[in-house]
């Protein structure tokens, strides 16, 4: 039996050190040849790191949240044979990874090494061990699940903790709510990953940035009858419209009015950058926590064009399929909550930028119009702006032109005069 040190390979793109996500197989566990292993994190993507070797996992070399240099012993192994001659890693091509096409933000990489056929003693082929946690397995047991009978939902049909719950009990019978013993539990939970990336950019942002807020009512009883029209008449390969492409349409036009809340500030050098070109970061909630991917150019895009550019880049996020351009450089974000989106919040502002503009939850209220009162569909929009960069004034004048051109829908259409 020898022992094989697999050290952290270099990730490339001057990474010379990575934060353990998750690892995927615990201390004790028979690990296969290119089985994944553990997820590390830079300062951009999280990687799946797989086994350079097949044998068990004697010792690791930290916890979900500890951060390893490169070429820092990772995992020891104990091998049946010979370690391969090195454990420089190679990074798979995309064709090699199903349902990751090339450019995603969660990476794989793989040994350089020759697998060897694995066979039992009668010369038969072994049999394959399902790939999941040891939480998982603990999971499965409890419940009596068979997990060679699963097809696994995870990266590489990995069983996540979803097909568990997917899985109908073994003995037909149905679930009993009982009431449960009172419970006494404290337990900390260490921020790692997206979350604690996420954490240090909100903690950036509110340290660094004096918010201003700024809160108006907007009546869009005409735009919702725009909107209805438009996606009744639509053709069929264009996608249904919501309202955030209409409320890119008129942040473009915002901007061009009020370009100091188009930009960036620069805390160390003290210079505002503002910018002729308009890069919308759009938050979208993942599984993993709140991402922004950036549509850009949208000073060129129309109504159409927005609302296919959202379906996509929302749908890349959310799958973890966004390339890390795509992540970055915006110049204003719009946050919407949809449904959820309530009647007022205090977004914060995406640093470096200077402004961020909420979009709330719509509402039919009474209001008073034409001498009487009458039903009409209202939303709040949400802003915050710097507040060393862009005056209040000028802040409540912006949102004052976004609401003109969201509740008189056409002069969207109209051209710059």
């Amino acid at each position: 039996m020898a022992e094989y040190s697999f050290k952290l390979p270099d990730l490339g793109e001057g990474t010379v050190e990575s934060e353990i996500v998750a690892w995927r197989a615990g201390v004790g566990d028979a690990v296969e040849a290119d089985q994944p292993l553990v997820d590390v994190m830079t300062d951009k993507a999280t990687i799946e790191i797989t086994a350079p070797v097949t044998g068990t996992l004697v010792s690791i070399a930290g916890e979900a949240g500890d951060v390893i240099a490169v070429g820092a012993e990772l995992a020891v192994f104990a091998t049946g044979g010979d370690a391969p001659h090195s454990s420089f890693p190679r990074r798979r091509e995309s064709s090699e990874i199903t349902g990751h096409p090339e450019g995603d933000t969660v990476s794989h990489w793989m040994p350089e090494q020759v697998r060897h056929d694995e066979v039992d003693a009668s010369g038969e082929p072994a049999p394959v061990r399902p790939q999941t946690s040891p939480a998982i397995r603990r999971l499965a047991r409890e419940r009596g699940i068979d997990l060679n009978g699963i097809n696994g939902t995870g990266p590489n049909g990995r069983i996540t903790r979803a097909d568990i719950e997917a899985c109908p009990d073994p003995a037909g019978k149905p679930a009993v709510v009982e009431s449960g013993p009172e419970t006494t539990g404290v337990h900390e939970i260490k921020l790692v990953g997206l979350r604690r990336k996420i954490a240090e950019q909100m903690s950036l942002s509110t340290s660094r940035i004096p918010h201003f807020s700024y809160v108006e009512e907007v009546d869009i009883t005409e735009l919702e009858r725009l909107r209805r029209q438009l996606n009744e008449t639509r053709q069929e390969d264009r996608p249904e419209l919501t309202y955030l492409p209409f409320v890119m349409q008129a942040l473009v036009k915002v901007a061009s009015e009020f370009p100091q809340c188009n930009a960036h500030f620069d805390d160390e050098r003290q210079v505002i950058t503002q910018f002729d070109p308009i890069h919308i970061g759009i938050a979208v909630q993942t599984g993993d926590g709140l991402m922004a991917p950036v549509i850009r150019h949208v000073e060129t895009l129309d109504l159409w064009q927005c609302a296919r550019e959202l379906r996509q880049v929302a749908e890349k996020t959310r799958t973890g399929k966004a390339r890390r351009e795509e992540l970055t450089g915006s110049t204003i974000t719009i946050t919407s909550l949809g449904a959820l989106g309530g009647i007022v919040s205090t977004p914060i502002i995406n640093h470096p930028e200077v402004a961020i503009i909420g979009i709330n939850r719509t509402q039919q209220r009474p209001v008073f119009q034409n001498n009487g009162v009458t039903p009409r569909l209202m939303m709040n929009i949400s802003s915050s702006f710097d507040h060393r960069v862009v005056d209040g004034h000028d802040a409540a004048c912006a949102i004052r032109a976004l609401k003109q051109y969201l509740e008189f829908p056409a002069t969207l259409f109209l051209p710059e005069s």
